[in-house]
This record gives C-alpha cells, structure tokens and sequence, in this order.
C-alpha cells in the first residue's frame, strides 16, 4: 500500500495506516506528520520524507524505515519492533524505551534513551553512528545505548552524560571518555568480551547504513555502568 501523505493531516495518515490489511506500507511526501506508526504491530512502514514528531511512539512489533532525518520522541515507550533512520533526529529517542531496537545513521540530540529500562526478556537497544547531545541515558534504567561516533571529532557525547543511570550499559567508541561523569557512574574501558557482547548491534547497524563492522569494533570504547558502591541513594527511603 503506498500513502500520499501531500496536503493530508497526520490522523488521517496514521488512520490509513493502521486500518490497512497490507502488511506493507510506504508513505511519500510526508513532511512533520506526527505519530506515524504509533502503537502499530505486523507491518513494514517506509517513510519517505520527514516524519514529525513521536514516530513510532508504543509500538508493537512493527518495523519502521525512514528514508531520511527524523523529529523528536522516536519510538516514545514503544515496548517492540524497529525503527531505522537514514540520516539524523531529534530529541528524547527512545524515551521510556521497554524492548526493540531502534538505529540512527547519523546524529542524535538531547536526552537519547531517557528512563529506558528492562524486564526479563524485554530488552531496548539504541544504535546512534554519529554523535549525540547533553544528557544521553537520562535515568536510564536498563537496556544498552551505543554511540559509534562515526566522523565525529573528540567524545562523541555531550555534558551530563548518564546523569541519574541507575541500570541498563551504555557503550561509547571515542578515544577519550566522557567528562563530568556522576560518581554514581563507573566508566571504563570496554574488554574484548564487552566488545564481544556488543557485536550483533554493530553488525546490524553496517547491515541497514553500510560500513565495517569489524573496524569499528577495533576502536577503543568505553563502557558506563551504574556504581552499586555509590547509587543514588536519595531516590529511596532508609530503612
């Protein structure tokens, strides 16, 4: 099914979107219109254009293509599927992120993976290639955040960096470590086995953006966890 999203409202788009029986769906011309495959599950949805915000917000199961740049809140709590950006986005993606993987070809901005979490086997995953802005995993409480810094100059994240993580890894290739880390955070520097770990996300990402995978992995990364010695203590009551 193939969608003209010219001169139409977002609803209208999205009510297309939803009712079709065809487990393939492309929109064209779409330029900010919001909630596109949100809370969808079973369908394939490419998106050519510039989708607005809170693309693929609660998604289900489906999986999301964007030929191009992407707005702010990319799969705002979605709990499963994908979602695949060619080119940059916005804020706050993956915000509240429960399960699924969503990759960015290039640059993210503020907030990537705020309050991202797991449980048993539901398990997020963001894959920025680029670099980031402030406050990437916000409150992050489970799941992993990679950023490969592809053509980026320095660390390839912002201030703030994990500011209130309290679970999940966050992985980040760069020669120098993030600075002005809490002291409720421990970073250090990935082994080959945490490299090792890590492998099927980058090998997924060269096989949407293309690339070398066993390259990259090469580079040094670095690994964030929460400090268990130091937590954040204040977020719980005293017994």
């Amino acid at each position: 099914m193939v969608i003209n999203a010219e001169n139409m409202e977002y609803a209208d788009v999205n009510e297309l979107i939803r009712s079709s029986e065809s487990k393939s769906v492309t929109v064209k011309n779409t330029l900010g219109h919001r909630y596109i495959g949100c809370g969808t599950s079973g369908k394939t949805i490419t998106v050519e254009g510039i989708p607005g915000n809170a693309l693929g917000a609660y998604l289900n199961g489906s999986k999301i293509i964007v030929k191009g740049n992407a707005q702010d809140a990319i799969g705002d709590t979605m709990n499963d599927g994908e979602i695949i950006v060619h080119g940059n986005c916005g804020d706050t993606t993956g915000y509240a992120m429960r399960s699924g993987k969503i990759f960015i070809e290039g640059n993210a901005g503020y907030r990537v993976g705020i309050h991202m979490k797991e449980y048993k086997d539901l398990f997020p995953t963001i894959v920025i290639g680029g670099k980031v802005g402030d406050f990437l995993g916000e409150y992050q409480a489970g799941g992993i955040l990679i950023v490969l810094g592809i053509g980026a100059e320095g660390c390839p994240v912002g201030s703030f960096c994990a500011t209130g993580m309290h679970g999940g890894k966050m992985f980040i290739r760069s020669e120098t470590a993030p600075c002005g880390l809490p002291k409720q955070v421990i970073c250090e520097e990935a082994s080959d086995a945490d490299k090792a770990g890590i492998k099927k996300y980058v090998d997924e990402y060269v096989k949407n953006f293309g690339g070398n995978s066993a390259e990259l992995l090469s580079s040094k990364f670095w690994k964030l966890v929460p400090n268990t010695a130091s937590p954040y203590k204040q977020l719980y009551t005293q017994n």
